[in-house]
């Protein structure tokens, strides 16, 4: 039997090794880290892991359980990249095809062609432990670029986003002094409504004419590690709770949690191409 890793574990494991790397090396080591992509690299084994758990066939992960290299390099409309998870269909061979549309691509070869790319389910892995603020409008403008590359091109194509932001970010001055402590962010209820709020602008693609921009589905996973075990939010009351949401917003977690992420993207995965292909 597999050992997958849990969300909690993966959360668990980052808090674990970003503080021990600000003990030891300060806000150096911790940015080190973060660099190396080992954080991260949980978070694609979590999406991995539960895809296995809905019955997903291993042996059609890009990469494969346990391991980061072995990415599917995709071409959309823009631009070919890395898909950070994919799963492909049993019943589709790669077919190399040379790409004829004009834009930066133009006679380039594609190695897996149209009909293997459109029906690959491809989930991109992103996270935010700094700066989320700072750098809210080009990440969110780089999120759903993505997904209009390739909906351009394949608009059938199941895609899946996944995004965590960490609610309080370190305290640099502390890390400089090896010492772990969190800011006190002001105004951290709007920033996590701004998240929830353009995070569902771009969730539930229900078309395959239309809405290129969107994710069939988003999970924005909101986390607390400044709390001994780190809090993972899945509702809404769970955020109010805690006072990370203003009274009365009409910001929502419901469709955005990971509750019920991979066996959405699965269903439409299966409306759209019929059922059976990731056996």
């Amino acid at each position: 039997m597999m050992n997958l890793i849990t969300l909690q574990q993966a959360v668990n494991e980052i808090k674990k090794s970003i503080e021990t790397a600000i003990k030891k090396s300060g806000t150096e080591g911790k940015n080190n880290l973060i660099r190396s992509q080992k954080p991260i690299k949980l978070l694609h084994e979590v999406v991995k892991a539960e895809l296995i758990r809905n019955k997903v066939n291993p042996d059609l992960l890009n990469p494969p359980y346990g391991q980061s290299s072995g990415e599917l390099s995709l071409s959309g409309f823009f631009k070919k990249k890395d898909q950070d998870v994919c799963v492909t269909p049993n019943n589709v061979k790669p077919k190399k095809e040379i790409l004829n549309f004009q834009g930066i691509l133009y006679g380039q070869e594609d190695k897996y062609g149209f009909d293997l790319t459109e029906k690959s389910l491809s989930i991109n892995v992103r996270s935010q432990l700094s700066s989320s603020a700072k750098n809210f409008d080009t990440l969110y403008e780089r999120t759903f670029a993505e997904a209009l590359n390739l909906h351009l091109r394949c608009p059938k194509m199941v895609l899946g986003e996944f995004y965590m932001i960490a609610v309080n970010e370190y305290d640099s001055t502390s890390a400089n002094n090896k010492q772990i402590k969190y800011k006190d962010v002001k105004g951290v209820t709007k920033h996590i409504e701004k998240y929830l709020l353009s995070f569902a602008a771009i969730n539930n693609r229900a078309t395959t004419i239309g809405d290129h921009f969107k994710y069939e589905r988003v999970c924005l996973l909101i986390v607390d590690f400044s709390q001994k075990v780190p809090k993972v939010y899945n509702t809404d009351a769970e955020l109010n709770e805690d006072n990370l949401i203003p009274a009365n917003s009409i910001a929502t977690i419901q469709n955005l949690s990971f509750t019920n992420y991979i066996s959405d993207l699965l269903k439409v995965y299966s409306t759209r191409f019929g059922t059976g292909k990731f056996k």
